[in-house]
């Protein structure tokens, strides 16, 4: 397996299978993870005990016939007999214990517990077999002959003691699925040496101390009960070389156990810097490795509370504005912006409203600000507020675009187009202006929003209430087709100067070219009798 594939493991490994598979199936598995695993341990150990006490460790040799009862009979027998015990009885009595697992409930928290704690039990179980095994064989090679007994003894002390260790790693890796399940009621209080400390400290005496201790007894023996050089040099050899295979071994599943759910939460994060928010990693381990995937996984969702946020945010203030927000200080105040305003309003709103159930003039908003909205952030807008069946839309503020008014007025004759197909039932008068305005921060320190302040937006207010009287219902100011490129502004057409309400100076309109001419204002659309003509000349150069 890669260690991309492991990455991939929920579980840290592909044999452990994934957290959703269903209970039975996940039962069946660590039961057979742990049957296996039990059995070819002891099976192992008693292997390496056979080699010690026959081929390495110096003293009586126990292949006579004086102990063929023993070798014969009762070694065979127990041997089985604890096996079988170990790993079939030891795993069913543990599996018993953890019952919520199998009844599919969360655990309570003694039964967390004794989930997390259950490889350490399973650990004491197995060594309390070799303990017996310990007693048993020392004393009846004793009564046969006493000078075995440091011998017998010392070569189950060392494999006991290696099998325990491989004993805890298996189960603890068999067990994670148990572990996952338990952890996810929350972290209990755990002993600093029962995390990764725990588990170098043991890899290292059991794969090296041990042994080494070893060999030091063995070398203590020598001088009580000389052997020749050679059956030492035999000795030494063959105790150091399975020390080597087994201490690496050991540190291999160390090590393992230790990486794998760092490399889980490594994963995690690449997913993250892809952009998958969704990211999260199963925690099945109860020392501090698994404080980090439970961080990593409150990380997660601090982004994905986060992105959350962001995302509501601007739709309520608008992206850009949003990004301006949550990248620096807020402070309240502006400054001066050079922008395009765009305005745009329903026709007979209030008849509209009297007119129709509240429900249905909700929809037709919302399909009407629907082709608004999509177009004005098509063309690099900020939707700065809705008013009602209103809404005002900046171009250059708060972030600086090129050709602002060439962006306004094109919008404007898109919208205009597609109301007219899309949404026929809803008129709308839409009014373009450009020039200087402050644009910031507005309202208290407690409460404030991002606005945009001056003459542009007052003359493009004003210019949407003439836009409702024009065919084509379209008016922008003669400084907007100004201060556009060429390119748009050539689609314009001039037309008559008008005092716009409220305003002391004359503004000169513009339509888009091709509209029809005509038109007349009426009370109905809420707009006051304009003095003159305000009608396009056609055919008259908008930039001269």
């Amino acid at each position: 397996m890669t260690a991309h594939d492991r990455q991939r493991a929920p579980l840290g490994s592909a044999i452990l299978g994934a957290p959703t598979e269903s209970v039975r199936r996940q039962r069946i598995r660590v039961q057979t993870l742990l049957t296996l695993s039990l059995a070819g341990t002891h099976l192992v150990g008693a292997v390496i005990a056979a080699t010690l006490i026959n081929v390495v460790i110096p003293g009586p040799s126990v292949l006579t016939l004086q102990f063929l009862p023993v070798t014969v009979i009762l070694v065979p027998v127990y041997v089985i007999a604890a096996i079988v015990v170990g790993s079939v009885a030891g795993t069913r009595h543990g599996l018993r214990r953890l019952r919520w697992a199998v009844e599919d409930r969360p655990p309570t928290v003694a039964e967390q517990r004794i989930a997390l704690n259950m490889p350490l039990r399973m650990t004491l179980q197995q060594g309390g077999l070799w303990a017996i095994g310990l007693v048993l064989f020392t004393t009846s090679f004793g009564i046969i002959d006493p000078d075995t007994i440091p011998k017998v003894s010392l070569t189950i002390l060392l494999s006991g003691s290696t099998v325990c260790g491989f004993v805890y790693m298996f189960t603890e890796f068999a067990l994670r699925p148990v572990a996952a399940r338990a952890l996810e009621a929350g972290a209990p209080k755990r002993n600093r040496l029962g995390g990764t400390t725990g588990r170098v400290l043991l890899a290292w005496a059991l794969g090296s101390a041990i042994p080494v201790v070893g060999l030091i007894i063995i070398g203590i023996f020598s001088f009580v009960r000389p052997v020749s050089p050679a059956r030492f040099a035999v000795t030494v050899f063959v105790l150091g070389a399975i020390t080597l295979l087994i201490g690496s071994f050991l540190m291999f599943l160390t090590v393992r156990s230790t990486v794998a759910p760092i490399e889980s939460v490594q994963f995690g994060m690449e997913r993250i810097e892809r952009g998958d928010l969704d990211a999260s990693v199963i925690v099945y381990d109860g020392s501090e490795l698994g404080e980090l995937q439970a961080g990593f996984n409150r990380m997660a969702d601090g982004l994905r509370e986060r992105e959350r946020i962001r995302e509501v945010f601007g739709r309520h203030v608008g992206r850009d504005v949003a990004a301006v927000a949550l990248g620096g200080e807020e402070t309240l105040g502006g400054e001066e912006r050079d922008v395009a305003v765009l305005f745009v309003d329903i026709v007979g709103s209030t008849t509209l409203a009297a007119n129709h159930p509240p429900g249905e003039v909700v929809a037709l908003l919302n399909r009407f600000f629907a082709v608004v909205v999509e177009e004005i952030h098509r063309h690099g807008g900020l939707v700065n507020k809705f008013e009602g069946d209103a809404a005002l839309a900046v171009f250059g503020a708060p972030i600086v675009v090129d050709d602002a008014a060439g962006r306004a007025l094109r919008t404007a004759r898109t919208i205009a187009r597609r109301l007219v197909v899309e949404v026929p039932d809803c008129r709308a008068g839409i009014g373009v202006s450009a020039g200087r305005a402050v644009a910031g921060n507005i309202g208290a320190e407690e409460r404030f929003e991002y606005t945009v302040i001056g003459d542009p937006v007052n003359e493009a207010s004003r210019l949407c209430d003439v836009a409702k009287a024009v065919p084509g219902r379209v008016v922008a100011s003669a400084r907007a087709l100004a201060d556009a490129a060429d390119e748009e502004a050539r689609l314009w057409s001039l037309g008559d100067e008008v005092v716009l309400r409220g305003r002391a100076e004359a503004t000169r309109l513009a339509v888009p070219a091709g509209s029809p001419p005509g038109g007349s204002l009426s009370s109905e659309d809420g707009v006051e009798e304009l003095p003159g003509s305000f009608l396009p000349r056609i055919g008259e150069d908008p930039l001269g």
